[in-house]
């Protein structure tokens, strides 16, 4: 396979399917944020204290455009507006490298903490700078932390979104949002006319849907046993969506006092070793754009309108 662009031959994937074949498509993408604006941290770290740390959201996001380019790998980046603010020469090398630009907001503040009309301005102004700064149409978003409510989609909607990305299926968390009227085994539904749900993906265990889609969870789980679920999920047919952020490849960023042992665990866990498994993934898969996976699932007819059963196995 040779690289987009590059004339580089880059190493054939494993894949999802007998023979290394993937079943089904699946979309790589980053939430580029910061280490000190994560929810695990914020009781430590006060929200007018950001200016004053220590800013390493562009040399980890360099590091994985790097990964990803050595793989030859395009995939979706969720930008904060705050991020893009201090770093705009960083959105900039994200675009000029083919790479989607999605929304992540601007404050990362979690969707069920805001009012309707502060919601829409942080849309807004997160939008609006990222596309200042890159000239690209923003169609997808990825709500903090998951944080999606059914109000806001309305909203994302009016302000020219055409598909989310920030539905677990199955999965109950203490942060996560919720969306009326979803249904487990079904990735992708349009939840508006025009507007799609592009699930984060799950391994589905008995009747029981596990995370399997990135972030703590592929630091977590050790990377053969996770390799092995993604091939899971892509050989049974089903679209597949991994999520990172750029703070998760840093074991060298400030380490924080006074956290809960939970939230110590969810964020430093794996730390050291999450650089080599990213490049391995990278490696070992085909991926796509989030705006791919969407778009090759409803030509397939592989999108289902809100509220359908998923069709049962025979």
């Amino acid at each position: 396979m040779t690289a987009p662009g590059s004339g580089r031959q880059v190493s054939g994937r494993q894949g999802g399917g007998p023979g290394g074949r993937q079943n089904a498509k699946a979309a790589m993408s980053i939430d580029v944020e910061d280490w000190f604006q994560v929810e695990n941290l914020k009781e430590v770290v006060a929200r007018d204290t950001w200016d004053e740390r220590d800013l390493r959201v562009e040399r980890n996001t360099d590091r994985m455009l790097e990964i990803m380019s050595d793989h030859g790998v395009t995939g979706t980046c969720f930008i904060l507006g705050w991020v893009a603010e201090k770093c705009p020469g960083l959105i900039k090398r994200i675009a000029d490298a083919g790479h989607e630009i999605a929304s992540h907001g601007y404050g990362h503040d979690l969707i069920y903490s805001l009012s309707h009309d502060e919601f829409r301005e942080d849309i807004k102004r997160g939008m609006g700078i990222v596309q200042d700064i890159t000239g690209a149409k923003i169609n997808g978003y990825r709500a903090p932390s998951f944080s999606i409510t059914d109000w806001a989609i309305d909203i994302l909607a009016e302000a020219g979104i055409t598909y989310d990305s920030s539905a677990f299926p199955t999965v109950a968390h203490d942060r996560y949002g919720k969306l009326s009227g979803m249904r487990a085994g079904v990735p992708i539904q349009e939840i508006r006319p025009g507007f799609h749900e592009v699930c984060v993906s799950v391994l589905k265990l008995g009747k029981k849907g596990v995370p399997w889609a990135g972030g703590g969870y592929f630091r977590l789980f050790p990377y053969p046993l996770f390799k092995r679920g993604v091939r899971r999920i892509l050989s049974s047919g089903t679209p597949y969506v991994f999520y990172i952020h750029p703070w998760e490849i840093d074991p060298d960023q400030p380490r924080m006092s006074g956290l809960k042992r939970s939230h110590a665990f969810r964020h430093y866990n794996n730390l050291g070793r999450c650089d080599a498994r990213y490049s391995a993934l990278m490696g070992d898969f085909e991926w796509c754009t989030m705006r791919e996976l969407l778009d090759d699932a409803l030509e397939r007819g592989g999108v289902m309108p809100l509220g359908e059963q998923a069709p049962q196995p025979a």
